[in-house]
């Protein structure tokens, strides 16, 4: 089963070039305010190209995959 969530991700290109979510749109149309970015890591894999950004969300901890042009998240079990 795939427990990939795709969401809807309220984010800004810096002038730097990277790209910084701030809101995340559950699959239910919940409202999440990124708190902050811990950080964020690159992955290249078969000409593929995913970033994962570990946030924090409402003071927990959680991953944001961006990967080709769609965000997701994954579905806690």
């Amino acid at each position: 089963m795939d427990n990939k969530v795709y969401v809807d991700i309220y984010a800004k290109f810096m002038k730097d070039g990277r790209l910084i979510p701030f809101t995340v749109i559950w699959e239910n149309g919940t409202v999440y305010a990124i708190d902050y970015v811990k950080e964020i890591k690159r992955f290249a894999k078969n000409g593929k190209t995913r970033f994962v950004y570990t946030c924090v969300v409402e003071g927990k901890e959680c991953h944001l995959h961006y990967e080709g042009d769609k965000w997701y998240m994954e579905r806690k079990r």
